[in-house]
């Protein structure tokens, strides 16, 4: 479809970064407006409305990524979310490893991405030690422990999606919509927050839309991708130090967008803050969450957003398994500093 849009000198690459960067730039004022994070509704002191955030954008994205594929402008069977043989092991230790590396920083990389655009440094910190984590882990000195841990594999055969179990797509794509808009809506949000969460969530099928038919060139086609953040902050990390020598891509517009989109948005509502560690403590648990993150988010496949918010709308089991993950690695980790931290308060 890319050659009907009428483009003389941008080719479809190239247009891909730029659109990146608007959908990008839009998550980060929706996401710098609604303080949306996966962590918070688990751990957080406001979890209920912040599930029913994260549950609303979840819905629509479902929605929306399904009604998609129904129309036959995207297709996942060959996606990588769809393999036949699962690394189950390898997803299930990355879920919980990322999902406990969360807790430790305080919020999932999207989130500390959006904290970095409002002038949080402990956010910046996090993201660079993350990028260079998540690329050892992707071709570096860690990759071996990829590797290994992928070879544990568990052979599903067609039965890679929830479409492909009794129901069919139809059946689970109106379960798990329903029921994440019922969180929602029961939330106790205003109805303007669920609005911007429901933006959020229409994101997503808009990025698996636009790289996987609008902009799809047979003569110089690229990879259909949608909101992630491991992967893009790999990439983003070898163009900053490589750019001569590689062109930029859709994580690269992503990650500069959401950047931009979440500076804009603090500024312009007067919330940007310049912020910084405290304690070299602090300084020592944040560098340890963000290397959970960095490994664990190559293991699983993803993040909150990459496995949950736009992995969850294919269907596919492993990206269930890595939410869920996540979510037990999360829970756990917070238990244990909760137990932690009492005996200290308990003190004279």
């Amino acid at each position: 479809m890319f050659e009907e849009l009428g483009f003389e000198t941008l080719t479809a690459p190239q247009v891909v970064v730029i659109f990146a960067l608007i959908l990008g730039a839009v998550f980060g004022i929706l996401a710098e407006r609604t303080r949306f994070c996966f962590r918070r509704s688990l751990v957080g002191d406001d979890r209920r409305e912040a599930l029913g955030v994260w549950m609303t954008a979840l819905a629509v994205a479902i929605l929306g990524t399904q009604f998609a594929v129904y129309q036959g402008w995207i297709d996942f069977s060959d996606h990588r979310f769809m393999t036949p043989d699962m690394p189950v092991l390898a997803i299930a230790l990355g879920g919980a490893l990322f999902g406990a590396g969360m807790v430790l920083t305080r919020g999932c990389v999207s989130r500390l991405t959006v904290l970095t655009g409002g002038g949080n440094l402990r956010g910046l910190f996090v993201l660079i030690l993350f990028a260079i984590t998540a690329h050892a882990t992707l071709k570096g000195v860690l990759a071996p422990l990829r590797t290994t841990l992928g070879a544990y594999t568990l052979p599903l055969g067609d039965a890679v999606s929830l479409a492909a179990l009794p129901g069919g797509a139809l059946f689970w794509t109106a379960v798990l919509a329903l029921a994440a808009l019922w969180v929602g809506l029961t939330s106790g949000n205003r109805r303007r927050t669920l609005v911007l969460a429901a933006l959020i969530g229409a994101l997503v099928p808009l990025a698996w839309v636009g790289t996987g038919y609008v902009l799809y060139d047979d003569f110089d086609p690229i990879a259909m991708e949608s909101f992630s953040f491991t992967s893009p902050f790999a990439e983003t990390l070898f163009w900053v130090v490589a750019s001569t020598s590689i062109p930029a891509g859709f994580g690269v517009g992503l990650i500069g967008g959401t950047l931009l989109g979440a500076l804009v948005s603090s500024l312009v509502f007067g919330s940007f803050r310049w912020q910084s560690f405290s304690t070299p403590r602090e300084t020592g648990r944040y560098a340890s969450g963000a290397v959970l993150m960095g490994v664990g988010g190559v293991l699983a496949g993803g993040c909150t957003i990459g496995a949950g918010l736009s992995g969850i709308p294919t269907l596919s089991l492993a990206a269930v398994l890595a939410l869920a993950s996540i979510a037990a690695g999360a829970l756990t980790m917070n238990a244990v500093l909760g137990q932690s931290v009492t005996p200290l308060r308990a003190r004279p």
